[in-house]
């Protein structure tokens, strides 16, 4: 069994959806994992938005314009039958529902609700066009087996013994879709993985089958060595090992949710990135084996914010450091990089929702300072803390002002912190030296 998740972008168009079909259509028995069409989500979080602020005619306005494109995109791919119809009843019906939303009292459910409907939506309507195209498809709903726990962690037990049930109740069906991102939560509500979830999504789908492999299809062919975005002429990266993906997911590489290699990594199932605008091309294999040594690839995070703080307490002081990371713990908010000196820790988080909250705490016991607009810049490979060519990275960095570094905390990552302003020439410094030059010199 293969796991094939689709974007977006993969869905969100005619042109995409029949590119999809072509890829889906090989032989091999899948689950086909699908996002919410390009757009969809940002649309439904507005939607969401006014109903809880009471702007009814504005919730109105953007659910009939949502319901319009969903219904011009139905008509276009399916045309004007039989099944056509019943995606248009399956509109209507959503319609009906986010409309009687927007004139009720608000509640918190309605937002993760109203959220699952793009997801809803793609999965039927792609669902339906392989079945018109002659595909052998079943539509499972991901809320009949995907659920978490009340850490809101993935329940393996609950989620495999639900998918294995469903999968046997087509036992003629090769291609299985479901949605992406939604699941229920420990109390059988609608709720989803967050943001960038429906690769999680697949990979915990591939882990409960223990899938061949888990491919993850977007519009780009793989990790890239650099951030395309802010360099030119970067190559994608044919190889990856689970910890050097994780570490690109986090630190800002968007290509991967930063959670999806767990599972995989788990049950030692490969993760295979590839490209639905070109499916030919060999895309990025995640696995357990490590290939070469040396910096692989270039990634960078934005959004970060530098909290300093300063107290003479701190010197020789025991459980100093455990009475500043509770507080980050109790506002559940994560730490990325720190730097300790004799009465200072330096440290970063991006996300400031509770800045407030912490400093106010932390200010009961030291001094203080925060600063925003920042960006990490991270180098990840295999052992590149031990390669003999790094040390030479901090040569050409002397142009940049790097305000703190991480080295020596991963075999597989050097992080650098930086002014954001900063971020597009310091990328350009480390490509030439680290890809251009090094090409030249081999």
């Amino acid at each position: 069994m293969l796991v094939l998740k689709f974007g977006g972008t993969s869905v969100g168009s005619i042109q995409n959806i029949k590119k999809i079909q072509e890829i889906v259509d090989d032989g091999r028995p899948k689950v086909v994992v699908l996002s919410a069409m390009s757009g969809s989500t940002n649309t439904l979080v507005s939607i969401a938005e006014a109903i809880q602020n009471q702007e009814k005619e504005k919730a109105s306005q953007l659910i009939l314009k949502l319901k319009d494109h969903y219904t011009s995109t139905a008509f276009q791919l399916l045309e004007e039958n039989e099944t056509y119809q019943l995606v248009a009843d399956h509109i209507n019906t959503m319609t009906a529902q986010l409309l009687g939303y927007s004139y009720s009292p608000y509640q918190d459910s309605f937002t993760d609700k109203i959220l699952a409907q793009g997801e809803l939506f793609s999965t039927l309507l792609v669902h339906h066009y392989f079945k018109s195209q002659g595909l052998s498809s079943a539509l499972i709903s991901a809320l009949d087996f995907m659920r978490v726990d009340r850490e809101n962690e993935p329940d393996q037990f609950y989620i495999q013994q639900n998918l294995t049930r469903l999968l046997k109740g087509y036992p003629n069906n090769q291609i299985f879709v479901t949605q992406g991102f939604i699941c229920l939560d420990a109390n059988g509500n609608i709720s989803n993985l967050r943001r960038g979830g429906s690769d999680y999504s697949a990979t915990i789908i591939g882990a409960a089958l223990k899938a061949k492999e888990v491919q993850i299809w977007t519009d780009i062919d793989g990790f890239h060595n650099n951030d395309p975005r802010v360099v030119e002429d970067t190559t994608s990266i044919a190889q990856l090992s689970f910890d050097e993906a994780a570490e690109l997911a986090y630190f800002g590489a968007k290509i991967l949710h930063p959670q999806t290699v767990i599972p995989a990594r788990e049950k030692n199932i490969p993760v295979r990135l590839k490209n639905t605008m070109q499916p030919t091309a060999l895309g990025t294999l995640i696995s357990t084996e490590r290939k070469g040594e040396g910096i692989k690839a270039i990634a960078a995070k934005d959004d970060i914010t530098v909290i300093k703080i300063k107290s003479e307490r701190m010197l020789l002081a025991h459980g100093f450091l455990k009475k500043v990371f509770e507080i980050f713990e109790k506002y559940e908010t994560s730490i990325d990089m720190i730097t300790t000196s004799e009465i200072a820790v330096s440290l970063t988080i991006d996300q400031p929702t509770y800045i407030k909250e912490i400093t106010s705490e932390l200010e009961k016991f030291s001094t203080v300072e925060v600063e925003s607009n920042k960006s990490i810049v991270c180098l990840v490979g295999n052992n590149i803390v031990h390669h003999k060519d790094t040390p030479k990275l901090f040569q050409i960095l002397q142009d940049v002002s790097v305000r703190m570094i991480a080295y020596g905390g991963s075999n597989n990552n050097i992080s650098l912190l930086i002014n954001t302003p900063d971020k597009a020439t310091t990328l350009q410094l480390l490509n030439q030296y680290v890809f251009i030059t090094a090409r030249l010199v081999h």
